[in-house]
């Protein structure tokens, strides 16, 4: 961690300037990521401090007056010990569908199916709603660790297998349907079963695939 420090701007008078590393273990190499995490430090500032803080690529950044310097301090303490959790911050829903490139569809069906794992909610209240918001959060490590094994993908396989499942399931029934109609209508006794005697390893042979 950079201690807060006094530099010349060129183009004006001397500011004040602190710097802290963001690591990829925070930002999990996302620029949407990189923004929650700007909104999360922000938000533990005045209010007419927060507009001088900044996530920037690989680090955040307070800039503000000379004239400032007791807010400066205040604003730097402040700012020291919510870096120090950003790699534990949870992980919010755009977040998660930034760094695993998902839509949002994929992210509800993986999350309810178990292979997304929730750490709990987060409810919160949009600008300009009358009615709060809750929303599934991430741990950090667990989005990570999809990632890097490249699950989505792998998830994406096999939901297209199962869609082809289902495909073949619903064709072999429809075609179960019809032949029942058929014999019907030929007048033949299907109430026993035995007009669709065999049905089952002719569909083994996967002759109606």
């Amino acid at each position: 961690m950079l201690l807060p420090k006094e530099k010349k701007s060129q183009d004006g008078p001397l500011s004040l300037i602190a710097e802290w590393p963001l690591t990829a273990a925070a930002t999990l190499g996302s620029a949407v990521r990189m923004k929650g995490i700007e909104r999360e430090v922000r938000a533990h500032l005045p209010w007419a401090v927060r507009k001088y803080a900044k996530a920037e690529t690989g680090r955040f950044v307070l800039r503000m007056a000379e004239e400032d310097a007791e807010a400066f301090e205040a604003a730097s303490k402040k700012i020291i010990r919510t870096v120090a959790t950003l790699e534990t911050l949870p992980v919010l829903p755009r977040e998660a569908e930034d760094v695993l490139a998902i839509s949002s569809r994929e992210r509800h069906k993986w999350l309810k199916d178990g292979r997304l794992q929730s750490i709990g909610t987060r409810t919160v209240k949009m600008r300009g709603r009358s009615k709060s918001v809750t929303f599934h959060v991430f741990d950090p490590r667990h989005i990570e660790e999809v990632l890097d094994r490249d699950l989505p993908n792998i998830w994406r396989e096999q939901d297209a297998e199962e869609v082809s499942r289902n495909r073949r399931r619903g064709a072999n029934k429809a075609a179960r349907t019809r032949a029942d109609k058929d014999q019907k209508r030929l007048g033949k006794d299907v109430a026993g079963g035995d007009a669709l005697e065999g049905w089952d390893a002719f569909e083994d042979e996967g002759l109606l695939r």
